[in-house]
């Protein structure tokens, strides 16, 4: 039973049976329900086969890109990936994978002077864009608009409260295998130094992560507090490493204050890696002489895209009942402040 014969007995177009038959909001909730209803009776099953071959012509095509995506924000600037070299290689990320699927990206405004929700959702109608990645907010506990609830958005990290689809790195588990591989190092005495700002924003995953590797792997005695700062000072941080005598620092903050850290160390008679490691887990390393794990923007960006994709492809618009978290894992780059040690 074909879509044109159920369009033809229930007298609408087949673009219209189509369209129901993919729950699209552009079809009314009664003519989606005789279509299903008639569908069903009919015996019509989907042509998976047919479908896959659809959407391979339509994100594979030879014709010009055409599909638009939004690029949005809940920062103060429209374009908040260009004072961050992190956010700029998600966005570049984005731009590439988009382009190879057919779409182009558009920065729209959606914290422009006198813009508001609605007025918002009337510009992305008239440009006929369904398709939203959002770069987040400063403020984690920021809600996405109501008024926007009936696009596909796919957004970046966990500082939007709303549930909603995201792509983010995987905070608890980048900490997690930093710690594995400096034990598998030799170090015994792993201190935690945890920007407060960083553990608002990953949910808590750092400390929960380190907590729980170090009661498993060391066991309660050698348990030693978190130290939590907004930046690295030279007072707390040397009555801190003073107090519990660490032989490594895993150090989650931005790499300036990294390096911040090890002029403190170093200009207090320790050096670096000899006397005491640092592991730096943050967005960016390379070009840095620092250890540790840094985010994968690439990823980041090509997973974000290929989600929004699927949904605007299987018509999955709104906000989630269910909403898809995909994590990706940072990569390890090797530097020149870590030492293999002999346990002691």
């Amino acid at each position: 039973m074909s879509v044109r014969k159920i369009a033809s007995k229930l007298g609408l177009s087949p673009s219209t049976v189509s369209l129901a038959l993919r729950s699209s909001p552009k079809i009314s909730a009664d003519t989606r329900e005789r279509v299903l209803q008639e569908a069903e009776g009919l015996g019509y099953k989907p042509n998976a086969k047919l479908n896959e071959l659809m959407s391979h012509l339509r994100l594979n095509g030879s014709g010009p890109t055409v599909a638009c995506f939004g690029v949005i924000s809940f920062y103060d600037t429209l374009r908040p990936w260009e004072g961050s070299r992190h956010l700029t290689a998600v966005y570049e990320a984005m731009r590439s994978r988009g382009e190879a699927l057919g779409y182009r990206l558009e920065s729209l405004g959606l914290k422009a002077p006198g813009m508001n929700a609605a007025r918002f959702s009337s510009v992305l109608d008239t440009r006929g864009i369904q398709g939203l990645l959002c770069f987040g907010s400063p403020n984690f506990e920021e809600e996405f608009p109501k008024e926007l609830d009936h696009y596909a958005v796919v957004t970046i990290g966990l500082s939007i409260s709303t549930p909603l689809h995201r792509v983010t790195s995987h905070f608890f588990n980048d900490l997690y295998r930093t710690l594995e591989r400096l034990h598998a190092m030799g170090y015994r005495r792993p201190g935690l130094l945890l920007n407060e700002y960083e553990e608002g924003r990953t949910a808590h995953s750092y400390p929960s992560a380190y907590l729980g590797w170090c009661e498993h792997a060391l066991g309660n005695a050698s348990l030693m507090p978190i130290l939590r700062t907004a930046e690295v000072s030279a007072e707390p941080t040397l009555e801190w490493v003073l107090s519990n005598r660490p032989d490594v620092i895993v150090c989650v903050h931005h790499r300036r204050e990294v390096e911040k850290l090890q002029k403190i160390l170093e200009g207090n008679g320790m050096e670096v890696p000899r006397d005491v490691g640092i592991a730096a887990v943050t967005q960016l390393l390379d070009g840095t002489r620092f250890s540790g794990m840094q985010q994968n923007q690439r990823l980041m960006g090509e997973w974000a895209v290929e989600l929004l994709v699927s949904r605007i492809m299987n018509q999955d618009l709104g906000i989630p009942t269910n909403p898809r978290i995909e994590m990706v894992e940072s990569e390890w780059i090797e530097g020149e402040t870590l030492l293999r040690r002999q346990w002691r």
